[in-house]
């Protein structure tokens, strides 16, 4: 699909919040451009952006925040929102799902400024929350999907930002997927299409 649409996504230099609609574009093979601010360039931009944050999409010269919305966006024109409404709506659950684990883990890795109180809640992330939301999401995705894709039989967004959210588990537990065969088949799987392959071989590792 080709679109005379221009599209610029606004972020920083880091996987963050923006990756997932990074993932999106290049599975559809539409073209935008990736901007990408150091923290001194951001100063002098903030006050532009509609709620003082990034991610933003502009979309030909107009500016949209909110990242989840901007890959739901995104993802329904490109198609790959589900085929038909109730598939766009699993899409949603799970993915509503994958962020809740995100939030947590972000809340926990970034935002906790106390040393002691971080590392406590950082061990009850592994040991409680994680295996709980995880479970979650294999039971979501073994309901909805086939067994590889979250739902359906066709990748979709959801598949996407699973993938990404994953990366951010797997650093603080390379074996996190061990006990987890659909998530570990829907990596895997995601990993293989070969606009994303080509994309992740050339992907530079950033600190988030």
């Amino acid at each position: 699909m080709s679109s005379s649409t221009i599209y610029s996504l606004h972020y920083f230099n880091g996987r963050g919040r923006a990756e997932a609609i990074r993932l999106i574009f290049v599975q559809a093979g539409e073209k935008f451009e990736d901007l990408r601010h150091s923290p001194d360039e951001w100063a002098k931009l903030k006050s532009q952006m509609p709620l003082g944050q990034l991610p933003v999409l502009e979309i030909n010269g107009e500016k949209y925040p909110q990242s989840a919305s901007l890959a739901r966006h995104v993802a329904r024109q490109f198609k790959l929102a589900g085929k038909d409404d109730l598939e766009s709506f699993k899409c949603d659950i799970v993915v509503d799902t994958i962020q809740e684990l995100n939030e947590a883990y972000y809340e926990r890795w970034f935002h906790i400024k106390d040393e002691k109180r971080r590392d406590e809640e950082q061990a009850k992330f592994k040991t409680d929350l994680l295996p709980k939301k995880l479970a979650g999401l294999e039971t979501l995705m073994k309901t909805y999907g086939n067994g590889t894709w979250a739902v359906g039989s066709h990748v979709t967004w959801a598949d996407l930002l699973v993938y990404d959210s994953i990366q951010n588990i797997l650093r603080i537990d390379a074996k996190v997927l061990d006990e987890h065969e659909i998530l570990k088949k829907n990596r895997e799987a995601v990993e293989k299409l070969p606009k994303i392959a080509e994309y992740l071989a050339n992907r530079k590792e950033t600190p988030f």
